[in-house]
């Protein structure tokens, strides 16, 4: 199956889109995706409901997350994501402190960042690597386009210099 026909709408973002995924009453997933790709409207209410509390979000990066979330990822992954879920709005904090948190790998931690279902609502973009922005996504390229969303999301937080 095409991967694009999973998701339940597609809405314009200030870095170019955010595909949705919905299933059986839970968000299942949020995807960064090129403002070229193709936008659908949103097919439930539920998706109409994120479709609302995203674009909240982008109005004021304040704006707390209410949507049901599908309980997915390993135990340490859901770990990661709640302490990433700790850090607060216009803070970041790197990859070998959140590994001290819980005491796992800052590698570890990376990867579990990178398999994030939930970017924005699990705001792994607020991680970075000890010396500068660190990768996103499984994305690491310099000048990429996940690591243009990082950048914009973290800059839409207040957060500045990456």
């Amino acid at each position: 199956m095409n991967k694009d026909t999973w998701f339940c709408a597609v809405i314009p973002a200030p870095f170019g889109a955010v595909g949705i995924r919905t299933e059986a009453g839970l968000l299942r997933e949020l995807e960064y995706l090129p403002a070229s790709h193709a936008l659908q409207e949103p097919a439930t209410a539920l998706t109409q409901e994120v479709t609302h509390q995203i674009q909240c979000y982008f109005e004021n990066p304040a704006f707390q997350f209410t949507v049901p979330l599908a309980p997915i990822g390993t135990e340490h992954q859901r770990k990661v994501w709640q302490a990433i879920s700790q850090i607060p709005l216009g803070q970041v904090i790197n990859y070998g402190q959140i590994a001290k948190q819980i005491a796992s790998a800052p590698r570890a931690v990376g990867q579990a960042c990178g398999a994030n279902w939930y970017p924005i609502i699990i705001p792994c973009h607020r991680v970075t690597a000890a010396k500068g922005l660190g990768g996103f996504a499984h994305h690491s390229e310099v000048a990429g386009f996940h690591l243009t969303v990082k950048r914009w999301l973290l800059a839409h937080e207040g957060v500045h210099g990456y």
